[in-house]
Order: structure tokens, then sequence, then C-alpha cells
């Protein structure tokens, strides 16, 4: 039987590999920025040698970028649901509308606070904005469209009036972000700042959206 090569993996070895491989690279990118991770750095902290990093991801720019791709497909996965049930909700009028809103809120929210790392790294890369930002427009601009088309349908049906949806949908992920910035400073699990958090988004959003006068 033929010895692999270095970094050759077996095929039914691959998709795992490649998992721990970008768990560990997101956890580096997300602490430490771009410049300052090596494929050196991301073989040790995955427990395999440098060759295998390349043969599962390529360049650190590639590596880079699929770590985007790997968070954004775990919160598109949880987003799109939450915004399925929102859209579906909004023909049972504005009180309805609104729980659906509550609703795709607190599912972003429960998804950042779970995997903080996703924070980091996206914080890492907005300190230079003018630096891959590419990645917005692969990995964050579909997510923000989403949910401001579902904020123009909800306005649209006359079941909220909502004027700039890109001013809110940014505001709203920027307080989540830092919501998970503050909880990771405090240390701890941090039960009460997250009710209280998600009660503010509940009451901000009350207030955004009040129910119409007759």
């Amino acid at each position: 039987m033929p010895r692999r090569r270095p970094g050759r993996p077996r095929r039914d070895d691959q998709r795992p590999t490649r998992d721990l491989v970008l768990a560990a690279a997101t956890a580096l990118f997300a602490e430490r920025g771009f410049d300052a991770v090596s494929l050196r750095d991301v073989a040790a902290a995955a427990g395999v040698d440098v060759a295998t990093v390349a043969h599962h991801t390529g360049t650190k720019g590639q590596l880079y970028d699929a770590c985007f791709a790997r968070v954004f497909a775990a919160e598109r996965q949880v987003v799109e649901a939450a915004g399925e049930r929102a859209r579906a909700a909004l023909a049972a009028g504005p009180a309805r509308a609104l729980r659906a809103l509550h609703d795709l809120v607190d599912v972003f929210v429960d998804f950042l606070e779970d995997r903080p790392e996703t924070t980091a790294l996206w914080l890492r890369r907005w300190l230079e904005p003018q630096r891959h930002a590419e990645l917005d427009q692969r990995y964050a601009e579909p997510l923000y469209t989403l949910v401001e088309r579902l904020l123009a349908a909800a306005a649209a049906g006359g079941a909220l009036v909502e004027p700039t949806p890109h001013v809110t949908v940014r505001s709203l992920v920027w307080a989540v972000h830092g919501h998970v910035v503050a909880l990771a400073a405090g240390g701890g699990s941090g039960a009460r700042e997250r009710r209280e958090f998600r009660a503010f988004v509940h009451r901000l959003l009350d207030g955004l959206y009040p129910p119409a006068t007759p």
C-alpha cells in the first residue's frame, strides 16, 4: 500500500481535520488579527503540521476567508430560519409581526453569545476597514440585506413604519456585538447581563415600531 504524503490525510479524515484547523485559526485570528497569525501558529494550535494546514485551506489569505465563511454559514442558517418565521408572521398583524422581530433578534443574540469568537473575528477585521473589505460583501451584507428586506416588507404591508431599514439593522448588529464584548470583558456567565440586554432590545424595538393608532 503506498504511503501517504505529509499533509495528505485519508479521505475520511479530511472533513474533521479541516474543521479542526478552521476552529483553531478562527480563535487565533479573533485573538490576534490577520498579520499576527502564521500558518505555523495555526498548525501548532490544531495539533497538525503546516503541510496539513496548507493542504486543507491553502494560503493564509484563503484560510482567513475560510474562517469567515465558516462562521457565516452557521449564522446564516439560524438567521434565515428566524427570518422565514418572521416573514410568515407579517400577515398576522402588527402585534404578531413585532413579536416575530423580537424572536429574530433573540436568535441573533443567542448565536453571538454562544460563539463570541465570531464577534472578535469581525472586530479584528473592522480595525482595518479598507483591508479585506470583500469579506463584508460576502459574509455580512447578505444577512444585513435579508433583514432589511424583511423590515421593508413589514413596512409595505402596514405592520410597522421603517424609513431606513439599513440604519436600523446596522445599529442593532453593532449593539449586539458590543453586548458580546461586554460579556467577555466581565467574565463568567453574565446571566443578568443577558436578561437585561434582551429586555433592552425588546424595548428598543417596541419604541421603534409602536402599535399603529386607530
